[in-house]
């Protein structure tokens, strides 16, 4: 079974702001890559620097998620289920992203590690870094390529706890 997490971290409000976005993949139960690519949102308008550290300056000159996806659609052929955490967020702004790219939105189901946290070990609160810091999972948070990373690192753990992740869709 082949899984991506993927996280992404927006300018602003607007779900079609992406700034960052990352993924890391699992194949046969082990975490095999992981990558970010910083993305120029359609507008210099960031009102999530606070959060993310990132600024219109870091990604002026950085392509636009059409050109991103394009570099990134073939690393996720095969897949069987996206991961996210709050997947309702990432689905989200990944949808509105291809929509303004005029990008096709991929088939890939996802599944919610907010969801699974709960299912597996009821963890609560479930955000990112209680769910870590319960799991001893290194974290970065707002860090698109830590968050993506601490995500796999969840499913993996789920994984050889014997849970079955199809039971977490999102």
């Amino acid at each position: 079974m082949k899984l991506l997490a993927i996280d992404f971290e927006t300018a602003n409000h607007n779900p079609a702001s992406a700034c960052a976005v990352a993924i890391a993949a699992i194949e046969d139960g082990e975490l095999r890559m992981t990558r970010q690519w910083f993305i120029r949102p359609p507008t210099p308008d960031f009102v999530f620097t606070y959060i993310h550290g990132i600024d219109w300056q870091a990604v002026a000159e950085k392509p636009a998620f059409g050109a991103v996806w394009d570099e990134i659609e073939p690393l996720i052929r095969g897949a069987n289920f996206f991961l996210a955490h709050n997947a309702v967020f990432d689905r989200n702004v990944l949808a509105h992203c291809c929509r303004n790219a005029r990008r096709r939105m991929p088939g890939i189901p996802f599944l919610c590690t907010v969801r699974l946290a709960r299912d597996a070990w009821g963890i609560y609160p479930t955000k990112l870094p209680d769910v870590c810091r319960e799991l001893r999972i290194p974290l970065r948070h707002h860090d698109a390529e830590s968050d993506a990373t601490a995500c796999a690192r969840i499913a993996i753990a789920a994984i050889k706890k014997g849970y079955s992740l199809p039971l977490a869709a999102a």
